[in-house]
């Protein structure tokens, strides 16, 4: 199927009502989470799970991947009116939208960033309906070792990367690999790490999981480090956007979406860099550098947001291509996918063509009703931050709870849900990351059948993977990713202790 019949296909089905209904409740929960500081998509979608036993796949990834758009947007109200980021990719934003709100600009702020969040994530979609098939096209040339190496880079970038430090991050995806490895061997019917007890010999389930680390643990964390007092928020006055304004804004607009979508797609590329990169450029190419840092200049607004978004869009190509999540977010949705039994990768625009092409029409669909959502309703979603938030966090655990033990109505299950919660809120207090624990829990069976079969094939040679061009090439990157910034780290100290000796 080839794209434009795609996106006739996937659009056709995208706006029927039962669809257009699911992206609609969709995008406004995302843009609610995405204004609540500290509740996130990778929470929301953690707590939606469970509907996957009950909602056709087509609506529960509809329904995911508008909360997982509505969350980018909703991020910079907050950021604006609170100087309180949403989302770790509104951070940038903050910078001069809030400037601007104190100034009483924020009506301007809201729209340019609203307007921009649309403009990338249409462009970032795009990059999803074309780019996606073409990565799929070679994606499909990959043997059994080219794939474990392909998994052994994922699991170093996103662990080196979201943990701050290797050693964090790695022990974080050790955590989610052993979790991985719980339940009975495909290869030998053995079971493995069940202690006895016969409801680990499926093995944890990944739904658990998710919600144990992404909403059980971020709200005892929270909970424990919750201050009390509210924040002034400021008045969002004339929601539009002047000529002048709009000349400003278009050109930062298409270089942040073009800028972060690349990001999105790499393995642990994220939205921070890519947000900070563009604030910087804008601050460079603006004809008012006088305003960034003092009265706000919208630049610095439109530039990050249009980042921001893109780089979420491009998120999804690798983890529909590829079948490798590089964010929480992503990873979840991939146990989502698992769920309904379907496994992302270069077969599934075969297999689930249907599914795939209007789960992307309804990118573009979900583009569209954010704005629609995002500039009248201002006042509504301020009005959510004044939800008590001890009243917040209680609700968030009754529905995980709820949720759960829905899934199997089994007590060892709740059992797990609150140990591995407890595990995480101690992971959040110690900055340890907990993405990287559901993508070593998530990729880790995958990577180990995939070793399995390459070394069937080699007949137990452990040299296919150096041997074969692009499985070496992959593991060399690994190995750079993780050594790459401990080098580079030794290398500046030498330089700065010679020029230091010279200097003396």
């Amino acid at each position: 199927m080839d794209v434009w019949t795609g996106l006739a296909t996937g659009f056709g089905h995208a706006l029927t009502l039962g669809n257009l209904g699911w992206a609609l409740l969709g995008c406004f929960l995302g843009t609610a989470v995405g204004v609540l500081p500290g509740i996130g998509p990778a929470l929301t979608i953690a707590l939606l799970l469970p509907i996957t036993f009950q909602v056709p796949a087509t609506g529960a990834f509809i329904l995911f991947c508008g909360v997982f758009y509505g969350a980018m947007y909703g991020g910079s109200t907050t950021s604006i009116l609170l100087n309180t980021p949403g989302e770790s990719g509104s951070i940038i934003t903050a910078l001069e939208g809030a400037r601007m709100a104190r100034n009483g600009r924020a009506g301007p702020a809201l729209a340019t960033a609203a307007i921009g969040s649309f403009v990338a994530g249409t462009i970032g979609t795009l990059g999803i309906s074309f780019l996606g098939p073409l990565i799929v096209e070679y994606a499909l040339r990959l043997g059994p070792a080219e794939y474990f190496c392909l998994m052994v880079l994922c699991f170093v970038t996103v662990s080196a990367v979201l943990g701050g430090s290797p050693l964090r991050g790695l022990t974080s995806l050790f955590f989610g690999l052993l979790l991985g490895l719980v339940g009975i061997d495909l290869q030998t019917g053995q079971p493995r790490l069940t202690f006895g007890i016969p409801e680990l010999l499926d093995g944890v389930n990944v739904v658990l999981v998710a919600v144990a680390l992404f909403a059980v643990g971020e709200t005892l964390y929270l909970a424990w480090n919750h201050v009390e007092g509210r924040q002034e928020i400021r008045p969002v006055g004339h929601l539009w956007l002047s000529r002048a304004d709009w000349k400003r804004s278009v050109g930062p607009w298409l270089r942040g979406a073009l800028l972060g979508f690349p990001f999105g797609v790499m393995p642990a590329g994220g939205t921070e860099m890519p947000t900070m990169l563009s604030y910087y450029a804008e601050r460079k190419l603006s004809k008012h550098p006088e305003e960034f840092g003092t009265v706000g200049a919208i630049e610095g607004v439109a530039g990050p947001e249009a980042a921001n978004n893109a780089a979420a869009a491009g998120i999804l190509v690798p983890m529909l291509t590829l079948g490798l999540p590089t964010s929480a977010t992503a990873a979840i949705m991939l146990s989502a996918f698992q769920s309904y039994g379907i496994q992302p990768g270069p077969m599934l625009f075969t297999s689930q063509a249907e599914l795939v092409w209007t789960l992307i029409a309804s990118l573009y669909v979900a583009n569209v009703l954010l704005v629609v959502l995002n500039l009248p309703l201002v006042g509504l979603w301020v009005r959510i931050l004044r939800i008590p938030t001890p009243l917040l966090y209680a609700g968030i655990l009754v529905f995980a709870t709820i949720g759960t033990y829905g899934i199997s109505n089994s007590v060892i299950d709740l059992v797990l849900l609150y140990g591995i919660g407890l595990v995480a809120m101690l992971m959040r207090r110690f900055d340890f990351p907990t993405a990287p624990v559901v993508i070593g829990m998530i990729l880790g069976p995958m990577a180990e059948q995939a070793l399995r079969q390459a070394l069937t094939i080699s007949q137990g040679d452990w040299s296919v993977f150096l041997t074969r061009p692009l499985s070496a090439t992959l593991l060399l990157l690994a190995l750079l990713a993780l050594t790459g910034p401990r080098l580079w780290g030794m290398l500046r100290f030498l330089i700065g202790h010679l020029i230091g000796r010279r200097t003396a």
